[in-house]
This record gives structure tokens, C-alpha cells and sequence, in this order.
């Protein structure tokens, strides 16, 4: 259901839910694809990570909590790495930073994407090598660009004529030569939501390959000799199982990198191909594993050289939500269950979309499960929803839940790493929730929770 301007009333009802979604056989059941690798539900019919059950977390740090598995987010961004070798594989720090992680895909030997000064101020703050950090963004300020020559970034990717402009001339007040890459929108609609598919023409980002723009952007580099020119970057939008749209896209820009090798007489070293690689978040999702993902990708790139004659550039990827996403769950605690005259039975938890707008946003699909006991119940078709003031203040659309789920439970939902704790909001005044990490049986607390004095600090009036 897409929530309606008008209220719930002017929306889609009925209690049948999607087509894919199934009664369980065993409500109390994990579907192990949704879920980080060490989470289980205990003999006590309790959900656990790492040997920590979820009752002791939500007693020593309350609820709502993002709860992170830190071998799982580890293991993964390992996994990436042993199946892109020899490829500079950067986190895409969008889609949650925060020190600790810093720190965590430091240690796995992964590169870090960053956006913002904010970003970079963290990364750099966590002890990030600077020489393995990207910088993107659409409107990069005179103050970022300067703090990122300063700091010495590994690589800034451009995004318009007004920043080529903008960090050559810094660049010369510096007497510095940033390494730069020239993001190109290729023309490729990632099958994907319409707001998260970032490489067709029309949209803000990069530059436009049909238009000429892009060849304009590297000729001027290229001329202008004051930028380090390293290569070109792709990036065809998120959430994204088929690979066909890297097909496409790596056509197009070796198609570009062919041209100015003929035009300039320069060979460029480089290529990112971006990231978007999905995840699963319901049953309907299929994500492919980073081995599976290598293999197409090389043999993507390798074809598409050869047809230009061009030796195969070195690589970089941008996986975030591929490495995080999975590695998190959120706890809730429930409020209230209200059946509402048998059109739909509403479990009220005490977040919502001030900790995961997207189901709101983006029209996502999430999972959940009862996370506090074992129950005997027969599943029930249930809609999760947040405590907020809005009738789109949905986290869970459907989910099959205990017909016996009442106030007090607990509720964990999976698949929530990505881009919740970083898009999270104080709306209505609801203080954002912490994030804990968990490993060996041991919870550590990476984020804290706000509170109310810290929404007051902010209000000076």
C-alpha cells in the first residue's frame, strides 16, 4: 500500500496482503536470508545474536534499537573483498556511518565512499587512511572541497562544471593535484523504484553522456592540467538484481573512455562501476552473492575492452547497503494491537518513521517477527505501524505475526542497516534511537540515544 495525501480512508484496504506473501507454516520460524548470520531464536523461543538475547538488550539499552551484528557486518565486508580482488572495493558510507563502522571496514581492508563534510568528518575522525577515501556529491562546497585537499582524500568524483571549476582553483592555490574521476549518467534506469534510480538523464547527478557532457567534462580536465583525471564513474541506481543494467552501462562509458583515448591520446587508468547491488528484505528478494557478482562484472568489463581495444582499467565498486543492510535488525517494543472492524489488524510499536522512513518513502517492503517468545498461535496478517502522527507512519505493510501478539512484546524487523539510523528524523519530537553492536555474546553502544535534553540543547528561542 502507498500512503495517501488525504489519510488511510483514500488508500488500498483489504487483509489479503501481497501475492507473494504466504502463511508460515511455523510463525516462530527466521527465514535465514533475511536475517544477520548469527541471530537465532534460542530454546526459549527467544531471538538471540551472537548469544545475546533480545529481552537483555532491550533492558539494558531500551527501545527502539538498531541492533548490529559485528561479525556478520565483518564477514561481509570480507566476503567483498575476497571476491573483488584485486579491486578497490569502497563502502558507501551513506547508508550508515558512524565511527565504530569506520573503524570496522577499516580493519577489512575496504576503501570508504563519503558524500558530505559531515562524512568525511567522521571518517577522518575514526582514523580512516585519507588515501582510501572517495568523495562524492552534487554540490560540494568551497568548504568541503578545501577540507578534503587538505585532509590529501584518495579520489574526488565530479559532479558539474561549476565544481571542475571550483577545485581547480583551489587546487592551484594549493599547488596540489587531486586524483578526480568524472561521474557520467549513462542513460540506464536500473530496475528499481523511480526515486532511487540514478543513472537516466534526467536527474542531478553526474554528467549527461548523450548530451556530450561527460566528454566535454574529461576534455576540460584533461586540458586544464591542474587535476589528476584517473578515470570515469558510473552509477545506475540501488536496490538492483539484474545484471544486465551494468551490461549496458559499462558499454556506454568504455564507449566514452574509447573517445577521449582517441580525441586526447590519453588511456584512463580507472573505472567505478558503482554500487546499488540489492539485498533481501522479504522472500520476493534474490539477491546474488559478491562471488557470483565479480564474475559477471569482469566478464562485463573484459568484453567491453576488447571491443574498444582497451586494457581493462582498474577497477572500483561501491557496495553500502550490501554490507550494512543485512547486518542490522531493529527491536521494537508493542504498544497497542487494534483490529480495525476486520479490515485490518494495526500493531502500534514505539518507533516508526522517524527510524526508518523508507517504508514511507520508497514504498519498501519489510519482514518482522515476534522477538520476545515462542508462540502457539496461528498466524495473523498484520500491518506494523509507528507511534507517529500520520497515517503513512508505516514500518511493516504486511507480516504474518502471532494472532496472540499483545502489548509489551517485542518485535524485531531485519534488513534495516541501510539507510534507517542514517535517514533517521526527529519528527514529532521523537529522539533517534541508539545503535548497539554485538559480538560474542557482548553488547557495545556505537551510537547513543538521543534524548530530550538534546532535542531541547538545539532550541535556543
Amino acid at each position: 500500500m502507498r500512503a495517501h495525501e488525504a489519510g488511510a480512508l483514500h488508500g488500498d484496504i483489504g487483509v489479503r496482503g501481497p501475492a507473494w506473501l504466504r502463511p508460515p507454516a511455523d510463525v516462530n520460524a527466521l527465514v535465514p536470508q533475511l536475517w544477520p548470520r548469527n541471530v537465532m531464536r534460542g530454546g526459549d523461543g527467544v531471538l538471540a545474536v551472537a548469544g545475546l538475547g533480545v529481552r537483555d538488550i532491550a533492558a539494558e539499552f531500551g527501545t527502539p534499537v538498531y541492533v548490529l551484528d559485528e561479525d556478520d557486518l565483518r564477514s561481509r565486508a570480507r566476503d567483498f573483498r575476497a571476491a573483488f580482488d584485486g579491486v578497490d572495493v569502497y563502502y558507501a558510507g551513506k547508508a550508515f556511518l558512524c565511527r565504530a563502522v569506520v573503524r570496522m571496514i577499516a580493519e577489512e581492508g575496504l576503501h570508504l565512499d563519503v558524500c558530505t563534510g559531515g562524512e568525511l568528518a567522521t571518517a577522518l575522525s575514526a582514523g580512516m587512511p585519507p588515501e582510501r577515501i572517495g568523495f562524492h556529491g552534487n554540490n560540494k562546497s568551497v568548504t568541503e572541497l578545501s577540507r578534503a585537499l587538505d585532509a590529501g582524500v584518495g579520489r574526488i568524483i565530479l559532479d558539474s562544471f561549476d565544481e571542475i571549476g571550483r577545485l581547480t582553483a583551489l587546487a592551484r592555490e594549493r599547488g596540489v593535484r587531486p586524483r578526480v574521476m568524472i561521474r557520467v549518467t549513462v542513460g540506464v534506469e536500473a530496475h528499481t523504484h523511480e526515486f532511487i534510480a540514478t543513472a537516466h538523464e534526467d536527474q542531478k547527478f553526474g554528467f549527461s553522456l548523450a548530451g556530450g557532457a561527460a566528454a566535454e567534462a574529461a576534455f576540460r580536465v584533461l586540458d586544464e592540467g591542474v587535476l589528476e583525471l584517473r578515470g570515469l564513474h558510473s552509477h545506475i541506481g540501488s536496490q538492483i538484481f539484474d545484471a544486465s543494467g551494468f551490461e549496458v552501462s559499462a558499454r556506454r562509458v568504455l564507449g566514452l573512455q574509447a573517445q577521449i583515448r582517441d580525441a586526447r591520446g590519453v588511456e584512463l587508468p580507472e573505472l567505478d562501476l558503482g554500487g546499488g547491488f540489492g539485498i533481501a528484505y522479504t522472500t520476493q528478494d534474490d539477491p546474488a552473492a559478491p562471488q557470483d557478482l565479480a564474475k559477471r562484472l569482469r566478464r562485463i568489463v573484459e568484453a567491453e575492452c576488447a571491443a574498444e581495444r582497451l586494457a581493462v582499467p582498474h577497477l572500483s565498486i561501491e557496495p553500502g547497503r550490501a554490507v550494512v543492510g543485512p547486518a542490522v535488525f531493529t527491536l521494537y517494543e508493542v504498544g497497542t494491537v487494534k483490529d480495525v472492524d476486520g479490515i485490518r489488524t494495526y500493531v502500534s510499536v514505539d518507533g516508526g518513521m522517524s527510524d526508518n522512513i523508507r517504508t514511507a518513502l520508497y514504498d519498501a517492503s519489510y519482514s518482522a517477527t515476534l522477538a520476545s517468545r515462542a508462540s502457539a498461535a496461528e498466524p495473523l496478517l498484520a500491518r506494523v505501524v509507528g507511534k507517529h502522527c500520520e497515517s503513512g507512519d508505516i514500518v511493516v505493510k504486511d507480516e504474518f505475526l502471532p494472532a496472540d501478539v499483545q502489548p509489551g512484546d517485542l518485535v524485531a524487523v531485519p534488513g534495516t542497516g541501510a539507510y534507517c539510523r542514517s535517514m533517521a528524523s526527529n519528527y514529532n519530537h521523537v529522539p533517534r534511537p541508539p545503535v548497539v553492536a554485538v559480538r560474542d555474546g557482548q553488547a557495545r553502544l556505537i551510537v547513543r540515544r538521543e534524548t530530550e535534553e538534546d532535542l531541547l540543547a538545539l532550541d535556543v528561542g
